[in-house]
């Protein structure tokens, strides 16, 4: 308990170090990991049961229609329908992730630029006598920059991860409807 207490108020002094902006984000990076994580449960977890729904689906319907020409587009439609929504379900919060990837470093350029604003008024008001306000000022917008840029490439690996894992379980999705389909042609 005491590590855990010692590890928060290096936290906290690391994002007063950082300026306001270090807690825009912080906020983003929180935002980030629970979407990181939702979606890590959802494809690797239920994604499986979910599908198993529609396989059968589309099994009990391919059992119930006779194999005619009329009934095969109607089957093509229909795969097609299964698989879109596949991709809707595995693909769902990508687009927030990659924009708050993006976010995040554009969030550390905004604390850079801000620190450096303050050391200008530093080196305005004190001149550069005073090497302990100007070291202050350096910090405040070097701080940022580390930290958006480790918030980035840590969202970055894991969401490249779980996109190709998503475009994988489709293709398996795909292909397992159309064996299914085959087979029942047959």
């Amino acid at each position: 308990m005491i590590e855990f207490n010692s590890s928060l108020e290096l936290v906290s002094v690391f994002i007063r170090a950082g300026g306001v902006v270090m807690y825009a984000i912080a906020a983003v990076l929180v935002l980030l990991w629970l979407l990181i994580i939702e979606r890590t449960y959802f494809i690797w977890l239920t994604f499986n049961g979910l599908q198993q729904h529609w396989l059968t689906r589309w099994q009990q319907r391919q059992q119930q229609q006779p194999c005619d020409q009329e009934q095969d587009w109607q089957n093509q439609f229909i795969r097609q329908a299964m698989i879109g929504k596949a991709e809707l379900a595995l693909t769902r919060h990508f687009p927030l992730l990659s924009a708050l990837i993006k976010i995040c470093p554009l969030l550390g350029l905004l604390g850079t630029v801000s620190g450096m604003i303050q050391v200008f008024d530093v080196v305005a008001v004190h001149g550069t006598g005073n090497p302990k306000l100007l070291a202050s000022g350096i910090s405040m917008a070097t701080i940022p920059t580390l930290a958006g840029l480790v918030c980035a490439l840590s969202g970055l690996l894991v969401y490249s991860r779980l996109e190709r894992r998503s475009k994988v379980l489709l293709s398996r999705f795909s292909q397992q409807l159309a064996a299914n389909d085959n087979h029942l042609l047959k």
